[in-house]
């Protein structure tokens, strides 16, 4: 999964890494609700910033791609919306160590429900849990793993290495692991074959390399890797978020967009497209049902399949790979292809 690399001069790691300690406990200090205001304000001006005018129009397009009925100003909103959500991740960071805990957490969480995916995840063998950069992904890992669920978690490294430390020693002190995404290639396959759940944050752009499913009915290159491990170990695919339900203080609520089990995939024309498929259809139901708390300034869409780029007709078996999956419908399928071409054009138009 590649090599790390240096991006701040080693001496600087501990003199930054104390600015950003000391900064983290000024919101501490000032209180939630004070701080979480001051976020939110802050967030507003720097969506309106002329330097970040780049995100504010990708995170508008978006959101018309996911929402083709909403007007321009409803976008908008949505995006500051957005980053409102983004900056008061910022604050709840600094909080999280010291609300989430064994005897306070439940005043701060709420367990929706999860019966389905307690019993796939206390079952015998492995699990994959997955969610997306919607909510808080920070919270749900915590609270899982102070619910006794021995999670590792793949995560990119901070570029500075105290830091690092400390966010490993933190989520360390509730059962959390933090799994290096550089050289998990060799303990991921470890860490499931002795039994033991294994969480990602699934929606990121998977690069030209990556298997091409939908996303809000356009092609959206999606990571192979967890669908390979779960058909490797047989491991049943929890899909979930912590979405935020009081914008006043910190509460979450746990909640299950989907449960794939291994008889569901196995017999499919090609499980690996079907696992992948469905899981991005969970966190899409997931951003659906909390689109202000979704991170649209992602370049979700950033890479394109092969066929669009060579400028090619829409592949004939990826059309029946798509029709093979049972939610699809004849007009979703004619929206995915259509936008398909319209992307293939951009391309060839650039």
């Amino acid at each position: 999964m590649g090599k790390r690399k240096e991006k701040i001069p080693r001496w600087l790691h501990w003199p930054v890494t104390a600015i950003i300690r000391s900064g983290m406990a000024v919101p501490v200090i000032a209180g939630f609700d004070t701080s979480t205001r001051t976020a939110r304000g802050i967030a507003k001006t720097y969506c309106g910033m002329p330097f970040n005018r780049r995100r504010l129009l990708r995170a508008m397009e978006h959101i018309e791609q996911a929402f083709p009925g909403m007007d321009a100003p409803a976008r908008r909103r949505m995006v500051e919306a957005s980053y409102a959500h983004l900056f008061t991740l910022g604050v709840e960071l600094a909080f999280t160590p010291r609300c989430l805990t064994t005897d306070a957490w439940a005043s701060h969480v709420e367990v929706g429900p999860v019966a389905d995916a307690l019993d796939a995840m206390l079952g015998d063998g492995p699990a994959i849990l997955l969610t997306g950069h919607c909510g808080n992904w920070e919270v749900l890992g915590y609270t899982l793993a102070l619910l006794g669920f021995r999670l590792h978690a793949l995560y990119r490294p901070l570029d500075l290495r105290p830091l690092d430390a400390w966010v490993r020693r933190t989520r360390q002190a509730c059962g959390l692991t933090l799994v290096d995404k550089f050289g998990a290639a060799d303990l991921l396959p470890e860490i499931l074959g002795q039994g033991r759940p294994v969480g990602f944050v699934a929606d990121q752009n998977a690069g030209d390399r990556g298997l091409f499913v939908p996303f809000f009915g356009r092609l959206a290159s999606t990571y192979k890797t967890i669908g390979l491990l779960a058909m490797q170990f047989q491991a049943p695919v929890v899909c979930g978020m912590a979405r935020r339900i009081d914008e006043n203080s910190f509460r979450y609520r746990l909640e299950i967009q989907d449960v794939i089990r291994p008889g569901e995939w196995r017999d499919t024309p090609d499980p690996l497209f079907y696992l992948t498929a469905r899981y991005r259809r969970a966190i899409e139901r997931a951003v659906v049902a909390a689109p202000s708390q979704y991170l649209w300034m992602h370049r979700i869409w950033k890479s394109r399949p092969r066929h669009e780029r060579l400028g090619r007709p829409f592949p004939d078996s990826l059309r029946e790979k798509l029709r093979s999956l049972p939610w699809m419908t004849d007009d979703e399928l004619a929206r995915i292809i259509d936008l398909s071409a319209r992307d293939a054009a951009a391309l060839a138009a650039n």
